[in-house]
């Protein structure tokens, strides 16, 4: 099925490791298939000013948040190859309709709508229905798969329209209340409640990248509730549910879930409104991040740090001379690039992992240029990179 989060495409190694297998929960709730011939920021302030930092009832939260809390239904095309099995004797092309139910939030009065990227994918079309059970078409505006986040737009009443108020995800901690709202297997408009069980997990999103700051929550979610809004105790959003963990049952949810935080959000969605993609920095390095165990067995000049194993050809690490290691090295299972560059700091900042380099490099935009500080050898030097940008995602 289209979309799905697997655990071997999970980033962030421990994750993956932890949990055994993690899948969107946008898809697969309700396909029906058809074999046809081939041919906020939210910009609304909150409706009752008084009630921020005063945590309100689930009660509440639902009756004032689940009328901006959408289905999102999408239609995709996927051509079949040509059979001869019953019902196609002569062997004609033929192409299999998947409609596939997922959840999203209205974020102001004009129309705009979160959800995620792999509820929608490259769908063919995209039916919103909301609380009244008035559905509309919906228009694209734009995908962002890096980060699992689409964003929508209806033509609708502004007084049809119920948008949430965002909260800022860098303020939740663990053990915090949240409450989730979305269509779980079809049911309409269900919540459900739990906490922040942990912050700073890291998740392979549907093109590869690794999405960090992920929030991960016990609150129940599962298929059908991607793009939905994850809310703190005021009922603002503090992210939108993304994935869960199955461990070893496969598909069905263990209490484990994940949701994009809200400020990664805000930042992409702001993106999307502005030119239909967005544009994400790239220093143009694949490395590896060691310790001081690591550092001293191959007696390295730095305790911690990142290797360079990789440099992309044309990017601005490339330009900038840094070099790749040449000699692999395997220690307990693990495989190191040996002579190589190895970077400690960048734009003046230390950098001990992967991690730390990604949400350096993603403070910056596309044509930015930052320091990197280098040991080559025993000898530590500078430089600066002029960062390149990733290619916007094809459109089929």
């Amino acid at each position: 099925m289209a979309g799905a989060l697997l655990v071997a495409a999970m980033a962030g190694g421990g994750i993956a490791v932890a949990v055994g297998a993690i899948l969107g929960v946008g898809e697969g709730t309700t396909t029906v298939r058809e074999v046809v011939p081939d041919f906020q920021t939210t910009e609304a302030s909150a409706s009752d000013p008084d009630r921020r930092g005063r945590p309100s009832t689930l009660r509440d939260i639902y009756r004032r948040d689940a009328p901006g809390v959408v289905q999102v239904t999408s239609t995709t095309k996927v051509k079949l190859p040509t059979s001869d099995w019953f019902g196609n004797a002569f062997g004609l092309s033929e192409a299999e309709v998947q409609r596939s139910l997922g959840s999203g939030f209205v974020i102001d009065k004009t129309g705009y709508i979160v959800t995620n990227y792999h509820v929608v994918g490259n769908a063919r079309s995209v039916q919103v229905s909301f609380s009244n059970s008035d559905s509309m078409r919906a228009r694209i505006v734009g995908r962002d798969p890096s980060t699992d986040i689409a964003l929508l737009k209806v033509e609708a009443s502004s007084r049809a329209l119920k948008p949430l108020d965002f909260g800022d995800s860098d303020d939740v901690q663990v053990g915090d209340q949240v409450a989730a709202i979305g269509n779980p297997l079809g049911y309409d408009r269900s919540i459900s409640a739990g906490i922040v069980s942990a912050l700073q997990r890291s998740l392979s999103s549907p093109d590869g990248s690794p999405i960090d700051r992920v929030i991960q929550t016990d609150a129940s979610l599962n298929h059908g509730n991607s793009g939905g809004p994850l809310l703190n105790a005021q009922g603002e959003v503090v992210g939108v549910s993304s994935a869960i963990a199955t461990g070893e049952t496969g598909e069905s949810s263990v209490g484990i879930g994940f949701a994009i935080p809200i400020n990664t959000v805000r930042d992409v969605v702001a993106q999307l409104k502005a030119r239909g993609h967005v544009e994400h920095p790239s220093l143009g390095v694949a490395v590896r991040a060691i310790d001081d165990r690591v550092a001293k067995l191959f007696q390295l000049p730095a305790k911690r740090g990142l290797l360079v194993e990789r440099v992309f050809p044309g990017s601005g690490a490339e330009r900038a001379g840094l070099v790749a290691g040449t000699t692999r090295q395997v220690v307990a299972g693990e495989s190191y690039q040996l002579g190589g560059d190895l970077i400690v700091r960048v734009a003046g900042m230390p950098v001990t992992g992967t991690e730390r380099l990604r949400e350096i490099v993603a403070e910056h935009e596309p044509g930015d240029t930052i320091e990197i500080e280098y040991y080559r050898g025993n000898e530590l030097r500078s430089t600066d990179v002029k960062l390149g940008r990733q290619p916007p995602p094809p459109l089929e």
